[in-house]
């Protein structure tokens, strides 16, 4: 028995006790992996060991607790396969699963250290830094109408002349709201009148801002003419388009001149009440309210006018070795020649976990494991220490030999 092999094992177990101490410092660190201590022993030309060495420590990169937090940008990764890749201001690139994000000064999405979350485009394989959207969404126009309505078969004909200000001169009538070029709402008005057994006429007004009285508050606009047959369907079926035409001089602003293409598929004149559905194409700008990212790492900008957009994919990245990628702090790694290239993608393709939003992974650390071996590196640390003093007073006794 020598000392070296007694000062080998204080040491390593001095070492396995500084990875438990930094396991259960980080417990509740966001995204933190427990690392373990791998030993081995020494040996030199001789049968008898010279004691023991680390090998190694090795990460476990077993999954977290998920704890939903709430906040907008937070992110995890709801499986053992990914990491977010993060890129610092000088392009230097890092790998992480700690998924508290927020939105800095420049609109970047960006972690504590300042580093941007990278992801793709709505199309294209580049990573580049995710930006939040600001800014108002662009207004559409409506160019398409889709009504469609039950015509009470029962109603009776109507022989005067029209006029939308007189219930009596037509059958049902029913109000849509369009959008111009700039985002103005449009009041439109469909007027169905019935003339003749099975066949029904399809007026529009819009208002006319500029109207100055006695000239009429409306502008009419002709529409088409429905037939049925003696089943109630439109006839022929479906009924061919008809493009409603509103000039820019009736519309508020400046906005360019409106081509509405209305379809009525879908219509019937059956004996019963006056129904309708309808949709239109068209929609206001909104500024923008929030994000909210998908499972699928989709960054979807919501707006205040209830249009969403995706403006990108978050990122992730996988490794064959993942023991072999080299930490650096702040709960980042780095890739190695051990850990191979990474493998990216968006979540849930090419093997990858999917992500959920506003949720974080917590530490792996499992703090009763932690402090069972806690326990044994005292008495490892402890038993080699016993052997040292054993072997002083084998010295010791040889010493006072006379």
């Amino acid at each position: 028995m020598g000392f070296g092999q007694g000062l080998s094992g204080l040491n390593s177990a001095a070492q396995e006790l500084d990875v438990i101490g930094n396991n259960i410092a980080n417990a509740n660190t966001v995204g933190f992996k427990a690392s373990t201590v791998a030993f081995g022993d020494i040996y030199a030309t001789s049968k008898v060991g010279l004691g023991s060495k680390v090998a190694a420590i090795n990460q476990r990169f077993t999954v977290g607790t998920i704890t939903n937090t709430g906040n907008q940008l937070d992110l995890a990764v709801d499986g053992a396969a990914g990491m977010f890749r993060v890129e610092d201001q000088l392009g230097n690139v890092m790998y992480t699963r700690n998924g508290q994000f927020f939105q800095d000064a420049n609109n970047f999405i960006v972690n504590a250290q300042g580093q941007r979350l990278t992801g793709y485009g709505v199309t294209g394989t580049d990573t580049n830094p995710i930006k939040v959207p600001v800014g108002n969404l662009q207004p559409v126009a409506t160019t398409t109408l889709t009504t469609a309505a039950n015509l009470n078969a029962k109603a009776p004909n109507v022989t005067v002349a029209f006029d939308p200000t007189k219930p009596e001169t037509y059958t049902h009538s029913l109000p849509v709201t369009a959008y111009d070029s700039l985002g103005s709402p449009v009041q439109l008005t469909q007027y169905f009148t019935k003339t003749a057994d099975k066949t029904w006429r399809v007026d529009y007004t819009v208002p006319n801002p500029a109207a100055v009285p006695p000239a009429s508050p409306f502008t009419l606009i002709a529409g088409p003419t429905l037939n049925f047959t003696d089943a109630g369907v439109t006839n022929p079926n479906p009924p061919p388009d008809f493009t409603l035409n509103i000039p820019a001089a009736t519309l508020p602003g400046t906005p360019a001149p409106l081509a509405i293409a209305v379809s009525y598929t879908g219509t019937t004149s059956f004996s019963g009440e006056f129904g309708y559905n309808f949709t239109q194409n068209g929609f206001p700008t909104g500024e923008f309210s929030n994000i909210e990212i998908g499972q699928d790492g989709a960054v979807n900008a919501v707006y205040t006018n209830g249009e969403r957009r995706v403006t990108g994919y978050v990122a992730l990245a996988n490794f064959n070795n993942l023991t072999g990628l080299r930490p650096v702090g702040d709960n980042a790694w780095v890739e190695t020649g051990a850990s191979g290239q990474p493998i990216l993608g968006r979540p849930g393709t090419n093997g990858l976990a999917l992500i959920r939003g506003q949720a974080v992974e917590e530490s792996n650390v499992d703090m009763s494991q932690e402090l069972v071996r806690m326990i044994i590196s005292q008495r490892f640390y402890q038993a080699n220490a016993q052997t040292i003093k054993t072997q002083d007073q084998i010295l010791q006794t040889l010493i006072t030999l006379r």
